[in-house]
């Protein structure tokens, strides 16, 4: 691997960290979860699915298996959940998409409160 082991060990602690479905839920999630354009939050040049594939594989490795193109697909993951998270949709009727792409990137935001405390 290409990196150095604290760039690994970062994006290893902020993947597992965001990432916090278990693989037996997100691979559930995957296949009963339609894909399509109106299925996830608009991220032009994103292929939101093929993503949570790659969730799913990564899971089920060590730390010390990862390929570097694992590493750079958790970095990858890790920036559109935390983007996701900061721009969290106002309106409910555009939580749909929001919710269902970051279900398929691994991460529930079912624990998550909004601003006004309801449930999102």
């Amino acid at each position: 691997m290409d990196r150095d082991d604290s760039d690994v060990t970062a994006v290893w602690d902020d993947f597992h960290r965001l990432v916090n479905m278990p693989s037996d839920v997100l691979r559930d999630w995957l296949l009963e979860t339609p894909g399509g354009v109106d299925t996830y939050a608009a991220e032009p040049d994103v292929d939101i699915r093929g993503l949570g594939d790659c969730v799913l594989e990564i899971m089920g490795k060590r730390r010390e298996d990862l390929t570097g193109r694992d590493v750079e697909v958790m970095g990858q993951v890790v920036d559109e959940i935390s983007q996701l998270l900061e721009n969290r949709p106002e309106a409910l009727a555009d939580r749909g998409p929001w919710r269902d792409t970051l279900m398929t990137l691994g991460h529930d935001p079912g624990g998550d409160q909004g601003d006004d405390g309801s449930d999102i």
